[in-house]
């Protein structure tokens, strides 16, 4: 029995080499909040709840790989989804996970005052940018991957430098 059953429209490979220039530009965006100097610890939980919330298979489970190799404690790994009653998050990591819902949610809501003055009691104007950026980035890949179904990396599948998202 397969972990998941749901079949690939476009496979992660295929699309790499025919949208190569996609791939790459956000690769870029990436690796330019990687050099931001913001924790990469942090980014992974962020990108792992927008990904929840999206329902992108594949990015939850690259985004659980990474965050394990970086040593996410398991304990906040388990419960991102419900980060607000968890009581393992700093207040940080909770202005920052609150960002991430109100910019993935946005569709549907604005992005109200009060969570970006929760952020700004947090993170400099330049940390918010790159938070942003992340935030944005994880929600492009979430529709590709989410939308032609990528099959889900298996758990000791290596991470290739470069290929973050």
């Amino acid at each position: 029995m397969k972990l998941f059953d749901h079949p690939s429209r476009i496979d992660r490979s295929r699309y790499d080499r025919m949208a190569p220039a996609v791939t790459a530009a956000l690769s870029a965006l990436g690796k330019a909040v990687d050099d931001s100097r913001l924790d990469k610890s942090l980014t992974k939980l962020m990108k792992l709840r927008a990904s929840q919330i999206n329902g992108c298979a594949f990015c939850v489970q690259y985004h659980l790989n990474v965050a394990r190799k970086l040593g996410v404690s398991s304990a906040k790994l388990d419960l991102v989804a419900a980060w607000r009653d968890a009581g393992v998050f700093s207040a940080r990591e909770q202005a920052a996970l609150a960002w991430t819902e109100a910019l993935t949610l946005m569709a549907g809501n604005s992005v109200s005052d009060a969570v970006y003055v929760e952020l700004q009691g947090q993170f400099s104007e330049s940390e918010i940018a790159f938070l942003t950026a992340a935030v944005g980035t994880i929600n492009v890949w979430n529709r590709i991957a989410g939308a032609l179904h990528f099959a889900p990396p298996v758990v000791s599948e290596p991470i290739v430098p470069g290929d973050e998202q």
